[in-house]
Order: C-alpha cells, then structure tokens, then sequence
C-alpha cells in the first residue's frame, strides 16, 4: 500500500480545509469500501482525514416531519431505529440486506452511498476499467457480465451500483446535505448520482471537496408498508443480482400513489418512473403490476449473459406489489 498522510478532524471546517486543493485527498469514516480498495491499490490517496468523531452520528425528525440521518450513523443504527422500522421500513429491510452484522457496525450512511462498484474488472489492475482508468476500455463488455447493467448503460461501462441502502433512499427521494468552505448545499437523491455517458469515472454530482453532512427522509414520502427484497447468489451476504424497493397506496382498488425502485440493474439506483406512471390512477392487480413492470424494462439494453435480469426484474416487481397490496 502506498504511504498516505493522515488526519483526525475535530470540526467540520477542519475537515473541508484539510483538503482544499488536494486532489487525491478522501474523507474515510468506516472505511469499509475505501480500505478494500486502498489495499487492491484501486484506490491510492496521498491524505486520509478522518471524520468518524465530527458530531454528525445521529437520527432525528425535523419539525416539518421530515427524518434526518447524519452522515456518520451506522448503517446498525439506521436499521434499528424505531421511526425508520416504522415509517420507512423499505429502508431497514435494505440496510439489513446489505452486509454482515459486523459491516453494519462500522460503515456509515456517507459511505455507503458513496460506495463504488464491485465489478470485477474495476478491482483488477490488469483489466481494462473505465471508471478506474478512463478510456481504457471495458472489459465486462465481452468477459464475465451476468451481473452486470441492463438499464442507463453505454459502451463505456456496464458496472451496477453495489448499495442497497441507496435503492431505499431513491424510493423515499431522499435528499443529500453537504458542505464546503463556500457553504451548505443540498443534492435530490435522483440528482445525486450521475448518468454514465462516457465518463463512468465521474459517479456523482458533489462539488470537490464537499463533505456529506446528513440525508433527510422527506415526512411527505413516508411509506409504512413499503417493502424491499434483495435476490442474490447465496443467502449469506452477497451483493444484489437484482433488488426491488417499493410502497403502493390503493384505495377502492386503484392505485392512489406507487413509488418503485430498482437495484443491480444500472449504474446507480433506478428509480422506475415508466412503471409509476403505467400504475398511477389504474386498477391494483397483478397483471397490472407485470405490464408496467415490461414498460419499465422496454428501454433495456442487456448483454448475452444478463438478458435474465429482465425476466427477474419484471417478476420480482409484481411480486412485491402483489405484497404490499395484500
């Protein structure tokens, strides 16, 4: 491993300054995807300042009612909160989905968002990887790509996004909370991560610099009898071949309000807007919620050996709205 300095900040300020004008600077609180990657030598940061002990650990409900998440909460602490398991369980159940019981003790809701593919490719400095080298190449296009994109993809990259606690927050339009020595700033959750073009090295829309401070919960999307279910390879912890978050309000049988997103099929967390407006206003059944499921994935573009995910996706969503509605 690379010789890096490192820091402890004590003040949010101290932190944004210990970076200023260093490129190859990286904030690290649990440090469960940036170590990893620090020891492959994918990533390799000439300063670490850590932010594990800024006062920004905590959950509480703004007095609009909405629920604010500090940047530093454990993902243990997400999942066990009573307001979370009760007004937003997609959330808990996706936290809970993600990693061991270890991993949740010491990664945080900063870092798990900003948390970088697993692709294969992108851990193995021998492979051609775009987002590690841009215009490299990719190597998943004609290797090892099962579990790889079918939604947002280009040439320049097929990779998934690995967070099952972002599906959760695409559901709930979570919204970002920064800052950077020029001030505070906010980010939509659908406007957080970008598109994949041909830059998949650029993943999200933070300024240089920022430093995530919390992620609020919007009261308005609330959704107590949201779902969400992961499938994987073995039941033990695995990253999502596919994921589903969903809530549904029916009322005399025509669906009143649908939120629906999707994990392990893109880039970033999909949020499945083609499926919402098939739903909204029409009757609650599942031959319903299997049509708006196809409309959703009739922009896919798979490759030979994923071309499964279309078939799992459109499943996997008409069984969670079949749940949720009974």
């Amino acid at each position: 491993m690379k010789e890096f300095a490192y820091s402890r900040a004590t003040t949010v300020h101290d932190a944004l300054a210990s970076v200023v004008g260093q490129e190859n600077a990286r904030f690290l609180a649990g440090g469960t995807n940036l170590v990893d990657l620090m020891k492959r030598g994918v990533e390799i940061p000439d300063r670490l300042v850590d932010v594990r002990a800024l006062p920004l650990a905590g959950v509480h409900e703004a007095r609009n009612g909405d629920l604010v998440i500090g940047a530093t909460t454990t993902n243990s602490d997400v999942a066990a909160h009573p307001e979370i398991r009760r007004r937003y369980p997609a959330l808990s159940q996706a936290v809970l989905a993600g990693a061991s019981g270890q991993l949740r003790n010491m990664a945080t809701v900063a870092g798990n968002l900003l948390q970088r593919t697993r692709c294969a490719y992108f851990a193995d400095l021998s492979s051609a990887c775009n987002k590690r080298v841009p215009g490299s190449g990719c190597a998943a296009l004609a290797g090892v790509h099962h579990n790889h994109a079918i939604l947002g993809v280009s040439p320049a990259c097929v990779a998934t996004n690995p967070s099952d606690m972002a599906v959760a927050m695409m559901l709930f339009d979570a919204v970002v909370h920064y800052e950077t020595l020029e001030g505070k700033g906010e980010i939509s959750i659908s406007q957080f991560y970008r598109p994949v073009g041909d830059t998949p090295h650029l993943e999200t829309t933070l300024p240089d610099g920022a430093l995530i401070t919390s992620v609020t919960l919007p009261g308005v999307a609330a959704g107590e009898r949201s779902r969400y279910r992961k499938v994987r390879e073995r039941s033990s912890y695995a990253f999502a071949t596919l994921s589903v978050a969903a809530d549904l309000v029916v009322r005399s049988g025509r669906v009143r309000e649908v939120r629906i997103a999707l994990g392990g099929v893109a880039s970033h967390p999909w949020r499945a807007r083609i499926a919402e407006g098939e739903l909204h206003g029409g009757p609650a059944t599942p031959e319903r919620f299997r049509a708006a499921a196809e409309a959703e994935l009739s922009t896919a573009k798979p490759l030979p050996h994923n071309e499964y995910k279309l078939r799992l996706a459109r499943n996997l969503i008409q069984s969670v709205l079949t749940e949720i509605f009974h």
